[in-house]
């Protein structure tokens, strides 16, 4: 796949614009986008940015990031601290995500989301209040993983890192999560399923597939 240079401030602006155009093929109110990538391609920033851009056209949009949707540790670190096939499909609340963001955004739902669940600081729920998306509205949700489970999006973006940048990049301590990604990569081709691809091994200069 032929990828081109851009900005991430460019890239979020045509992000933004397509995202005028995206109607929901389950004709539901609201579009939902996926920012899919380890932490270290920074999904949440690309998603906060495209928000920036959506709110300057006029389009209101709800940034939710997945990390607010782990399960408590004492079912995530039930095999340790430091076990990959953990994380790969343990770590994440994905019934929470479908009942708390994909619920109330299917057809005829009433677009309240609550924009997380938990806190691993703390390992206690947040108590975060409900947000009323209004028709038209954005759902952004960001995370890791997030191709492999047949979530409803509409548009979908893989910020992609080579296996090299991936190590340079992931903090040293959590070097144990990568087999996770190296497994996501082999079973679930997000570069392939993917509506959009940015590759980001230089945070300065990255790339997209337009």
């Amino acid at each position: 796949m032929r990828l081109e240079a851009i900005t991430w401030d460019r890239l979020a602006e045509l992000l933004a614009d397509r995202l005028l155009e995206v109607k929901p093929a389950d004709g539901s109110a609201w579009p939902r986008v996926g920012f899919d990538g380890a932490s270290a391609a920074g999904p949440g920033d690309l998603a906060e940015r495209v928000a920036q851009a959506l709110r300057v056209r006029g389009r209101p949009s709800l940034v939710v990031g997945a990390e607010g949707f782990l399960r408590p540790a004492s079912l995530r670190l039930e095999h340790g601290r430091r076990d990959a096939e953990s994380y790969y499909s343990g770590w994440f609340d994905t019934s929470a995500l479908w009942r708390e963001v994909f619920g109330p955004l299917d057809p005829g739902g009433n677009g309240r989301i609550l924009p997380d669940l938990w806190d691993p600081a703390t390992d206690r729920a947040t108590r975060s209040p409900y947000v009323q998306l209004p028709p038209r509205g954005v759902l952004l949700l960001h995370g890791p993983l997030l191709l492999r489970h047949w979530f409803p999006f509409d548009l979908t973006v893989h910020l992609l890192l080579s296996p090299s940048a991936l190590r340079r990049r992931t903090p040293e301590a959590d070097h144990w999560t990568l087999p996770a990604f190296e497994r996501y990569e082999a079973e679930s081709d997000p570069a392939g399923v993917a509506d959009i691809l940015v590759r980001a091994d230089d945070p300065r200069h990255p790339a997209w597939s337009g």
